[in-house]
């Protein structure tokens, strides 16, 4: 550190600033690359001031705190990371990409970083905070404030590109030299491998996550590559389970300690069936073992001891010695690992559900079939190109026939008296408004039925917040709605035709067919 003075109101106060081997500038480097990256080519859906406000109260804070105690002006290098983590990862229900100066939500970023930054001083251990700060505020914030207000950066970033693969580059490449530089590059490495397996066992197992930058579920391989790859994940590896300041001082210590770390996330990851609930999850395990910290330090070899070297300390554990010693270590770890997997699968079950089989079977009962040549001109817009060019082609029009077979299928449903019918072709929002439309009809004996004739189509992305309940394609439709309404005898008593403009909110929320997920207001 490189010591100056600072004249303020008449008085000389010692101005300490930051040397430029200071590891902390080079992770703040890091973080502010991605920072950037976010907002020229990533679309990251936080604003500046929102950044701003994060580091920025944090670093009044620490600044205030450290003047009252030392009467010196020290730049709050490790407070600034803090807030920069903070807005890293934290997102505001509501804000728009590519709007950098968007000024909604300031004070929540503000004050989600300052709580953060103030567990560093009142929950201390041996001197030092016990917590890394942007994650047990994060965790506390995503817990408190639930998903309607925050949520959490996306495990998947964008379309493999130049800025994605900037991205990475930055990631890997800083993360990677500061914590060898830190000596912990060895507890990250045991962590993504322990990660990875874990997850490789959830995947194994079927389970499924909504996101709100995919269409389906996303299940098996595609949830573990995506999770294990993600720069999320990698954010977190390199830059907050490797913090100095919360990692035991010794080398078994810290292998254990990621494993922990490791191991926790995929427990608390295998319920969840949304994307916020595993971020929140994977954040949580971090929170966890770090309170078991104290615990670790007593009961593993201490630094630099006889028996601090995992090869030594894995020889002492087996009873090299002893043959009989060495084959009940092994089968007790192996016993140890296999009781893991099964709490993994077990955990897992609520997760499982979410993609489910063909629905052919039940869609054979009514069939129905469109002729091409009455679906109206489709226009796309940019950004659902931009997002999977398939749906620029001919994916689109099989979207397209399948709204209208959708919209088909729900009267004859209606008119059936068919719940199942209904379940193959909604979901969500619109599943609940049809069955509630059949109860209604099977009470009065009033069956009311609409039949659409499109003339146009207009197709759009609609981006969930909060819950990630799943990416939507919007096809906002204009064009001719008749209404008929049949009686118990299935006779025809009455019709309407009426012009309609509404968007139909289309996704495949069980993994297969697009189903009709909700009727809005044109968008």
């Amino acid at each position: 550190m490189t010591e100056r003075t600072l004249q303020l109101g008449g008085r000389t106060y010692p101005l300490v600033l930051p040397s430029l081997r200071d590891p902390r500038l080079h992770v703040a480097a890091v973080i502010i690359s991605v920072h950037v990256l976010g907002q020229v080519g990533l679309h990251f859906q936080v604003s500046v001031p929102q950044i701003l406000a994060a580091i920025l109260t944090c670093a009044g804070i620490e600044m205030a705190i450290t003047f009252a105690r030392s009467r010196a002006v020290v730049w709050p290098a490790s407070a600034m990371l803090t807030g920069s983590g903070v807005a890293l990862i934290l997102r505001l229900v509501g804000t728009p990409a590519d709007e950098p100066w968007h000024l909604d939500g300031w004070p929540v970023f503000a004050a989600v970083a300052g709580f953060s930054l103030l567990t560093k001083y009142v929950v201390r251990y041996r001197g030092v905070h016990l917590f890394n700060p942007s994650n047990v505020g994060l965790v506390v914030a995503f817990l408190v404030l639930g998903s309607a207000t925050i949520e959490p950066l996306d495990f998947w970033w964008a379309p493999l590109g130049g800025p994605l693969l900037a991205a990475y580059a930055v990631i890997l490449v800083g993360g990677t030299l500061i914590t060898r530089r830190l000596g912990l590059l060895e507890l990250g490495a045991t962590f993504w491998l322990a990660f990875a397996a874990g997850l490789g066992i959830l995947a194994a197992s079927g389970h499924c996550m909504t996101a709100r930058w995919a269409f389906a579920p996303v299940c098996g391989a595609d949830f573990w590559r995506v999770v294990v790859t993600s720069p999320e994940v990698l954010i977190f590896l390199f830059f907050m389970i490797t913090d100095p300041r919360t990692v035991p001082a010794g080398r078994v210590a810290r292998i254990v300690f990621g494993l922990l770390v490791a191991a926790l996330a995929t427990l608390l990851i295998a319920p969840q069936s949304t994307e916020f609930g595993a971020k929140v999850g994977l954040l949580a395990s971090l929170v966890l073992v770090c309170a078991a910290r104290p615990v670790l330090e007593a009961v593993l070899p201490a630094p630099r001891s006889r028996f601090d070297d995992p090869r030594r300390f894995a020889a002492h554990l087996l009873g090299a010695s002893s043959l009989r010693r060495s084959g009940a270590a092994l089968g007790a770890g192996a016993g140890a690992v296999l009781l893991f997997g099964v709490a993994v699968v077990a955990a897992g079950t609520p997760a499982r559900g979410l993609a489910l089989p063909d629905v052919a079977e039940v869609l054979a009962r009514a069939p129905v079939a469109v002729d091409p040549s009455t679906l109206p001109p489709t226009t796309v817009r940019r950004e659902v190109a931009d997002w999977d060019h398939e749906l620029a082609g001919p994916e689109l029009a099989v979207v397209v026939r399948t709204l209208a077979e959708n919209l088909d299928l729900e009267s004859q449903a209606l008119l059936r008296r068919d719940p199942a019918i209904l379940a193959a072709v909604d979901h969500g929002d619109r599943l609940a408004e049809m069955e509630a439309r059949l109860r209604a009809a099977e009470a009065s004996g009033r069956t009311t039925i609409e039949r659409y004739r499109f003339d146009s189509l207009d197709v759009s992305l609609l981006v969930p917040f909060g819950v990630q309940t799943g990416l939507s394609l919007g096809l906002t439709g204009t064009g001719t709605v008749t209404r008929e309404t049949y009686d118990g005898r299935g006779n025809l008593v009455e019709r309407g035709t009426e012009s309609f403009h509404l968007t139909f909110a289309m996704r495949r929320a069980t993994g297969a067919r697009w189903l009709i997920v909700g009727v809005l207001p044109p968008r």
